[in-house]
């Protein structure tokens, strides 16, 4: 089912925003110097999550497309965000927020 034209925009605001305030010293890319943009480009996004910058600039310019949870998974990695900002990037992109994914298993000790 595609998404509505709003909730598309607001996703890529969010990716948008996001990557602007993720430096490349952050994600361990080398600092080149100037900039146009603030934070990573998206041909730098793109490699740290594993897709291609085609791929990506079509989600970030709010097409139509069908994103998986991986994809979705690998973006929230990539930024680094945090368990609130992931589960709303998965309902931006339609999908049911990934079981607290960000969060590791209880301990054997923890649980009894």
């Amino acid at each position: 089912m595609p998404k509505p034209p709003d909730q598309r925009r607001e996703l890529s605001a969010f990716l948008r925003s996001r990557r602007e305030r993720t430096t490349p010293d952050q994600v361990g890319l080398p600092v080149t110097g100037r900039r146009r943009t603030p934070g990573l480009r998206r041909e730098e996004l793109a490699l740290l999550a594993g897709i291609s910058a085609t791929w990506y600039t079509y989600l970030e310019q709010g097409r139509d497309i069908r994103v998986s949870e991986q994809v979705l998974d690998a973006l929230a990695t990539a930024l680094r965000l945090d368990r609130h900002e992931r589960g709303h990037l998965f309902q931006l992109a339609g999908h049911a927020p990934a079981a607290d994914a960000a969060q590791p298993a209880p301990l054997a000790a923890e649980v009894a």
